[in-house]
């Protein structure tokens, strides 16, 4: 009975297994790539600063006296060498008059002396004298002539003039703690900001090495973005750095100067400085969103390989270059960098590449 049995239930085996569908392996997933390719690449930052005006005159009296006039707009532009300011002239204009007098009594006296001394009927010192007071009366007119001019204060450069600290009919004093004015050259502005030392003691070892190139105008344009968000027409120029750190926040100071002819920027204004600090001539550039990060922290990404095998790169990266990422190791020319699909494979994965459907944005044009 067994050896009947048997035989059935194998019959009834194959005839269930025959009622199944056969198995298909799956496909590999479907994922976009685009091709790693090198390009210079301009290295900009982006830093937080403040203008400050190109140069500041505060208007002090030379000497004392009564303001007469005020002989300005406040809030308006001033020249150099502008009036600003009449201090009363009499009590000036009256020892000057009085110095004159004395250096041509004394000048007489001293011609005289001399033509007696040609005829040997003074003696030499006597001489001597008369010449040395002329010479100290003439010295006193220049003085009194000085302090004539000083009662017209006028403004030692072109700019922006302020609120006046004094009304006419008030009292001044020679080099008073109070400036009566303060004139702000205001076109050109600087453009004040710090950059990490870190960050720009990296930037001179990548120069040093010649992976960046710092020579040409690139590296001194300056683009400016004003604190509601607007970008300035005009650029600007790298002007120097400072050779010092700052211990309280380890910062190097950078100094731009830029055009304000329409004086849009006032001094004291927040703005965001982007400055091109080089060249990377062999720049490699990946998309933000195919680079992800490790437990350790690491950034990577995903390849293909030359059988079409997804495979995990860890990167190296340096600064956001609009939306991509500098690579500076893991990747080369001609690798096919996975940008879409990412959520649907894991490393080592056989995956079905197709160039993806959007390139990445190319780096900003060097000029």
């Amino acid at each position: 009975m067994l050896r009947r049995a048997l035989p059935a239930l194998a019959f009834g085996l194959a005839l269930t297994g025959c009622g199944q569908p056969p198995q298909h392996p799956m496909p590999p997933p479907s994922v976009g790539f685009i091709t790693i390719t090198e390009q210079p690449v301009a290295l900009t930052t982006e830093l937080p600063g403040r203008t400050s005006p190109f140069a500041v005159s505060e208007i002090r009296p030379q000497i004392n006296g009564i303001v007469q006039k005020r002989l300005f707009v406040e809030g308006s532009t001033v020249k150099a060498a502008q009036a600003l300011y009449q201090i009363d002239p009499a009590p000036y204009k009256a020892t000057l008059d009085n110095a004159v007098a004395t250096m041509v009594d004394a000048k007489a006296k001293a011609d005289r002396y001399d033509n007696l001394l040609k005829q040997n009927a003074i003696a030499p010192q006597d001489y001597d004298d008369a010449k040395a007071a002329y010479l100290t009366a003439k010295a006193n007119v220049d003085s009194a002539r000085i302090n004539l001019n000083y009662t017209r204060i006028t403004s030692p450069i072109t700019g922006r003039i302020g609120a006046s600290t004094v009304t006419e009919g008030a009292l001044v004093v020679s080099q008073q703690a109070t400036a009566l004015d303060t004139v702000s050259t205001l076109d050109p502005i600087y453009v004040d900001v710090d950059q990490s030392s870190a960050e720009l003691l990296a930037l001179r070892h990548a120069v040093a090495a010649g992976n960046v190139n710092s020579s040409g105008p690139v590296t001194a344009e300056v683009s400016l973005k004003l604190d509601d968000g607007s970008v300035y027409p005009l650029k600007g120029k790298l002007q120097f750095t400072d050779v010092t750190v700052d211990p309280a926040t380890g910062a190097v100071q950078l100094r731009a100067i830029f055009p304000n002819p329409d004086n849009i920027l006032l001094p004291g204004l927040y703005v965001r400085a982007t400055i091109n600090q080089g060249v990377d001539p062999h720049g490699i550039l990946a998309p933000q969103s195919a680079i992800s990060h490790d437990q350790k922290g690491q950034p990577t990404a995903l390849v293909v390989d030359a059988k079409n095998f997804a495979r995990l790169r860890v990167l190296k990266t340096g600064r956001a270059i609009g939306m991509n990422w500098q690579v500076l190791d893991g990747l080369k020319p001609g690798d096919r960098l996975i940008t879409e699909g990412l959520a649907k494979i894991m490393p080592d994965m056989p995956v079905n590449p197709e160039p993806a459907a959007q390139a990445p944005q190319p780096a900003p044009p060097v000029h």
